[in-house]
């Protein structure tokens, strides 16, 4: 199956639907980036997540509505992402509702730190790049590899309520509309992650800690060293709970006690290959590059459906661990002071036999399929400012073939947003 194919079929884990997990359980899926749930208890509900917009929300809470008409009592944020909390003011719709998350609860929504520099419109622009923000649906945004390619865009950010109710202590127990929870704090793709163990029903909401993908342990929009050590251990502690069902933030429940184990260990064991690996390969003196390229996941893991490389991808993951242990310095004397990028071009171009020379080897490398080599050129080329239109247009249709090569949505959608800023914005 090509790849795009498979990229297709797995946007089948976000087609819209409200399931019902269990009686008076139920999970939204498709309708925005992230799931929502709603556990109807005594008197109100629980919400457990609220998606990134308000619109998003207002459909789902519709949804919501055609099962009860009780009132939220409570919404439960199980980390600080933002495609987790931005449509809470739709559900607190009124001042009785209890705001619950960890007391690391981190967002740049609130108190963002202005007394350093921050890299803000970096990430904002990187952001929009992995999300695919402007391609068209669905010929080019097929998903986003953890939630649906299309979906509404309106009050993004907007309806953010801070928490009200910090959770400190590593484990606590709840009653909340007569209905026993506990939460526990279970670190993965963030510090302040919280998971909700509903044992009367067997239910485990995992927030970020599971979706159906290998794990996204970088995330190529840029962001903060993700510790694999206690992804890994938060693993441990979910298989613990022995759950009947799943419930993850991206991508569809899943059901039965021996499905969730499965999925559960393999996803743990793949991040501990990960380490052990690119240890061993840190250890024997190799750096990121070579590891990037060698380290693998074995086959037993490699074959399976949840650990496709549909949102992270295993290179990403062990130049992250690579930086995040050891830092940028890849332990090569030679790239302690390496040339200036556009020096060393001048150079490489000059070795290569001049400009003209160089753009007949990108034609060549384009005409047999290179196009990861083609676009190395390209770059030199573009930096030395030679023919800068033709090259531009040469590495934009790079970027799309190298696009639709990949499996991985993040990937796929960053090439394709450069692509088209490439033909029609000159600062890009």
């Amino acid at each position: 199956m090509q790849p795009i194919e498979q990229l297709r079929e797995h946007s089948e884990e976000f087609r819209k639907e409200i399931i019902a997990l269990a009686p008076n359980v139920f999970g939204a899926v498709g309708y925005a980036a992230s799931n929502v749930y709603m556990l109807v208890g005594q008197g109100g509900v629980i919400i457990i997540d609220t998606t990134e917009s308000t619109t998003a929300a207002q459909n789902i809470l519709t949804e919501f509505r055609l099962r009860t008409e009780l009132p939220v009592r409570a919404i439960i944020y199980t980390h600080s992402h933002r495609d987790h909390i931005c449509g809470a003011r739709i559900f607190a719709d009124n001042d009785a509702v209890q705001i619950i998350a960890s007391h690391r609860f981190k967002s740049d929504l609130i108190a963002p730190d202005n007394t350093r520099p921050a890299p803000g419109k970096a990430l904002m622009q990187r952001t929009a790049r992995q999300f695919g923000m402007g391609l068209d649906f669905p010929d080019e945004r097929i998903n986003l590899g953890c939630g649906p390619g299309d979906r509404p865009m309106e009050g993004l950010g907007a309806g953010f309520v801070p928490p009200d109710h910090l959770v400190e202590d590593e484990s606590i127990r709840l009653q909340i509309c007569g209905i026993d929870l506990e939460l526990t704090h279970a670190p993965g793709e963030t510090d302040d992650h919280l998971v909700v163990w509903y044992q009367e029903k067997g239910i485990l909401f995992c927030g970020d800690n599971f979706y159906r993908s290998f794990p996204n342990l970088y995330a190529i929009r840029g962001t903060a060293y993700r510790d694999f050590e206690a992804w890994a251990a938060s693993l441990d502690l979910l298989i613990a709970y022995q759950a009947n069902i799943l419930a993850p933030g991206h991508s569809r429940p899943v059901v039965g006690s021996d499905n969730v184990m499965q999925v559960l260990s393999d996803y743990r064991d793949a991040i501990r290959h990960v380490i052990e690996a690119t240890v061993a390969g840190m250890n024997a003196g190799e750096g990121p590059d070579k590891l990037a390229h060698s380290v693998t996941l074995p086959e037993c893991l490699a074959k399976k459906p949840h650990l496709k490389e549909f949102y992270g991808k295993v290179s990403w993951a062990v130049r992250a661990y690579f930086s995040g242990t050891l830092g940028w310095f890849d332990g090569n004397p030679t790239s302690l002071e390496r040339l200036a990028p556009y020096e060393e071009a001048q150079r490489f171009i000059q070795i290569a036999g001049g400009t003209v020379r160089l753009m007949e080897e990108v034609h060549t490398a384009i005409a047999r399929g290179d196009f990861q080599w083609s676009c190395e050129l390209l770059d030199r080329l573009l930096l030395v400012e030679y023919n800068t239109h033709t090259c531009r247009r040469l590495k934009a249709q790079c970027l799309r073939a190298l696009a639709d090569a990949q499996i991985n949505a993040t990937a796929r959608n960053y090439y394709l947003v450069c692509a088209r800023q490439l033909m029609n914005d000159p600062g890009s």
